[in-house]
């Protein structure tokens, strides 16, 4: 079986996903379904009080009514399209330009336990392993991506951070899953007074001096994520949120398998 570590250089490289060992996938998929949905069936199609869309699948990829947009990346259509393009048979109701079935917490709510609701969740359950590799992917062009139009000595700093924490224990799991968790970094419109909070911020502002990575890694995560509950409209009280996504960068340090 191929080390999580392999994998990052497997990635890195722009290997075709396909090369990749299916358990290593599962694994990744488990662990993302975990922090996400606590593994769970029913948490693959959530809506958090406070927020303007669905979150759906493994990832809790972001699925917005028709008309609504928020300052978040869509990124369940990408994922239906994705399927599509693996011969998943969608539903009849279900296809990669859908908008979200619901238009509000309330109706989503109301309808929860509904005939698309139970085969929603039910297409998500078979599709585990797809979902995997479409994070994969997703994490792949954005490794690709994430230093275009940078100079050095940002580009060399950032480049440097990848390489170290693909030669430590979890480092792998910890690019994937942030990057699945908080995006890459890069749209502007994934910002609140300035600041961004994916993956990229989190790169710049490890200081690369210590012998490992992971704790810098963490340590700089949540610094972005505490800037970011600072920062964001004081309607979406996202303080309530910090202290799970603490717990969830904690789990970086933890054995993997």
């Amino acid at each position: 079986m191929r080390t999580l570590n392999t994998l990052i250089v497997i990635l890195l490289a722009t290997t075709s996903l396909h090369a990749l060992n299916n358990d290593t996938l599962l694994q990744i998929a488990e662990k993302i379904w975990k922090n996400e949905c606590n593994g769970t069936i029913e948490g693959l199609v959530s809506w958090n009080a406070g927020e303007e869309f669905a979150s759906v699948g493994i990832g809790h990829f972001i699925w917005y009514p028709k008309d609504k947009r928020g300052p978040f990346k869509e990124t369940f259509p990408a994922l239906l399209l994705f399927f599509e393009e693996h011969h998943v048979v969608l539903p009849t109701w279900l296809k990669s330009g859908s908008f979200c079935l619901w238009n509000s917490r309330e109706e989503f709510l109301t309808k929860k336990n509904a005939a698309e609701m139970q085969e929603l969740r039910q297409l998500l359950k078979n599709t585990i392993h797809l979902q995997a590799k479409f994070i994969l992917k997703r994490f792949e062009s954005a490794v690709s991506e994430l230093t275009q139009g940078l100079y050095s000595p940002e580009k060399t700093h950032i480049e440097a951070q990848l390489k170290r924490l693909q030669a430590s224990d979890n480092g792998t799991y910890a690019l994937i899953d942030y990057l699945n968790f908080k995006g890459e970094g890069t749209d502007p419109t994934e910002r609140y007074q300035g600041h961004g909070w994916g993956l990229i911020q989190v790169l710049e502002l490890m200081p690369g001096t210590s012998a490992d990575p992971i704790k810098e890694f963490i340590s700089a995560a949540k610094e972005v994520l505490a800037r970011r509950v600072k920062s964001a409209p004081k309607e979406r009280n996202e303080q309530r949120w910090l202290a799970g996504w603490f717990h969830r960068l904690e789990t970086y340090q933890l054995s993997f398998y």
